[in-house]
């Protein structure tokens, strides 16, 4: 089967199966060794927030308040 008749196939799958199979992919990949290099612009993003954390380490909020934010929004 070639790339083109895959993305057709996948194409008519619910989008919650399609990005299930991106994840997939993409774990396969790391777990294969792929290293993908980040850009000037993810590396300057990088930089800015390490040095926002770096001046305010108390205005961090922690994942799980964010994880039960997003769950609770998401839910509505």
């Amino acid at each position: 089967m070639d790339l083109q008749a895959v993305l057709t196939t996948v194409d008519s799958w619910p989008v919650e199966d399609r990005v299930r199979l991106m994840e997939a992919i993409w774990d396969r990949l790391i777990d294969q060794g792929y290293e993908p290099e980040l850009t000037q612009e993810m590396k300057a993003e990088l930089d800015r927030r390490l040095d926002a954390l770096d001046k305010e380490p108390e205005a961090v909020t922690p994942w799980e308040v964010v994880e039960a934010r997003a769950l609770e929004r998401f839910r509505q």
